[in-house]
């Protein structure tokens, strides 16, 4: 399906934020996507990313891929987390106006996957559940260069994809997060944290695992 990129300006709750939108026609559903952490020079542009919108493209999804704070046209600075969750939230409200209250899919890698299990909460929280989650390199627990993560519960149904050679978000960590919520843990063999030549593997398993 071949969905044009448009480039957004929105207002968030400190400034401008610059956003990725590809909006098929009658979308099914919003794919809310979060890309890794800035300090690593994480932007929506990044290729784990782009391959999570193109996929939810492909599945009739309209994908929104926000620049976090301080990245490319958005304005703020690095809140940690936070902030960031509350820019996501921002980019949702804009996306259902363009859509229509249609079903939430929530996406991200590394530290988009983070921000975005706090997403999940806030919308649990307010009665307005996702459909569904995808998270991709999870940072969880101890980071090194970052900084501890303390990643939120999520749904059994949470599609949680990782790399068994992933040097930046050891394996372990995410096992130890997954392991005392029940939650199945999708391993790539020799897949590394940006999923080099295994880009494939991402956009397979989301297809299969989707409920149509």
């Amino acid at each position: 399906m071949k969905v044009p990129e448009e480039k957004l300006l929105i207002d968030g709750p400190v400034g401008k934020i610059e956003v990725i939108m590809e909006r098929p026609d009658a979308p099914r559903g919003i794919a809310l996507i979060a890309h890794p952490h800035p300090m690593g020079g994480g932007a929506n542009t990044n290729k784990v990313a782009y391959t999570l919108a193109r996929t939810f493209v492909a599945m009739g999804y309209a994908a929104f891929r926000p620049n976090f704070r301080g990245v490319g046209a958005t304005e703020g600075v690095h809140d940690e987390g936070q902030g960031e969750t509350d820019d996501l939230l921002a980019v949702l409200e804009d996306a259902k106006r363009r859509c229509g209250d249609i079903p939430v899919a929530l996406a991200g890698f590394s530290f988009g996957a983070f921000c975005q299990t706090r997403v999940a909460k806030r919308l649990q929280e307010a009665g307005h559940p996702a459909q569904r989650l995808v998270l991709v390199g999870t940072a969880a627990g101890y980071v090194e260069s970052s900084r501890q993560y303390d990643t939120e519960a999520v749904p059994h149904d949470t599609i949680v994809i990782h790399g068994s050679s992933d040097e930046t978000v050891p394996l372990a960590n995410v096992f130890a997060w997954a392991e005392p919520l029940d939650l199945p843990v999708v391993v790539v063999p020799g897949a590394d944290h940006f999923f080099h030549r295994r880009l494939h593997h991402i956009r397979d398993i989301i297809t299969r695992a989707w409920r149509h």
